[in-house]
């Protein structure tokens, strides 16, 4: 298939990114590695007027300790999170989760902003970054504001970024040696998970996601509040699926989604309270 036609921009600043799509408004996309939009584009389910690349804007790819937490610009290669020594000493969740997005090709592409701003209940890091309790910085016309994983995903590849904002930094709290565990459950290495749980846990803390358990990545509250009121893992995983609402496709039934869901949070918490 072939995209509709559109004019191409390239920015060389984030300042300049965010006054591209200030001037063409919903009418403009912004392009990074590519991976989600482009075949949007060919199948012309997405037909922006314009794309805006912002591939090469270099001061949006770093990862730095900031104190109490880690900060990561949206620029930031899956590889380079994946490898990153910082993220393994204090967010290894986090660098263990990249791994598994699609394939090497993929993660030497492909950004952890741009996953996260496309807003894919399927993909593996928004879950993760949801489950780390982490905070996402956007910028816009009208300046910098820091929006909670937890208040960003609002439906369908839908978020809380306004047309005119980009997504410049992720940032994570420190897990401070909480045990953790990433469980995907897919056909191939390279496919979209059935059903995946990141999770962490130290003493009576602790935090889940679901990925490709609702039209969002999914925050099993009701799992970590079972674990915090003394509930064993067993009982507490019996409600991964509480705030979800799994459909059903070609790959798995909502019932077998529900089932696995139970599953993976079990052996995820099991590894992470080892």
């Amino acid at each position: 298939m072939i995209p509709a036609p559109f004019d191409y921009k390239r920015a060389s600043s984030a300042a300049e990114a965010i006054s591209l799509i200030s001037e063409y408004g919903e009418d403009a996309k912004f392009l990074a590695g590519g991976h989600s939009l482009l075949p949007l584009m060919k199948l012309r389910l997405a037909s922006p007027a314009v794309l805006i690349d912002i591939a090469r804007i270099t001061d949006l790819s770093y990862i730095k300790d900031a104190g109490d937490h880690i900060a990561i610009g949206a620029l930031t290669r899956h590889h380079d999170v994946e490898y990153s020594s910082v993220l393994k000493q204090h967010a290894p969740l986090l660098a263990h989760a990249a791994g598994f997005v699609g394939d090497p090709q993929i993660r030497h592409r492909g950004t952890i902003g741009g996953s996260i701003a496309h807003a894919d209940p399927a993909s593996d890091l928004p879950a993760t970054t949801l489950a780390l309790g982490a905070t996402y910085v956007v910028q816009g016309p009208n300046g910098t504001r820091e929006i909670a994983a937890s208040n960003f995903y609002k439906g369908f590849l839908e978020s809380d970024l306004a047309a005119d904002e980009m997504l410049t930094e992720i940032r994570i709290p420190k897990m401070n040696g909480a045990g953790w565990s990433f469980q995907k459950f897919n056909r191939r290495a390279q496919d979209w998970a059935i059903v995946g749980v990141a999770a962490w846990r130290r003493g009576s803390e602790s935090g889940v996601a679901l990925v490709n358990m609702d039209n969002t990545p999914v925050l099993a509250t009701s799992v970590s509040a079972a674990l915090a009121s003394g509930g064993s893992i067993a009982d507490a995983s019996q409600k991964a699926a509480a705030e979800a609402r799994p459909s059903g496709d070609n790959n798995a039934t909502a019932e077998y989604r529900t089932h696995l869901a139970k599953v993976l949070v079990r052996r995820a918490l099991e590894t992470a309270s080892a």
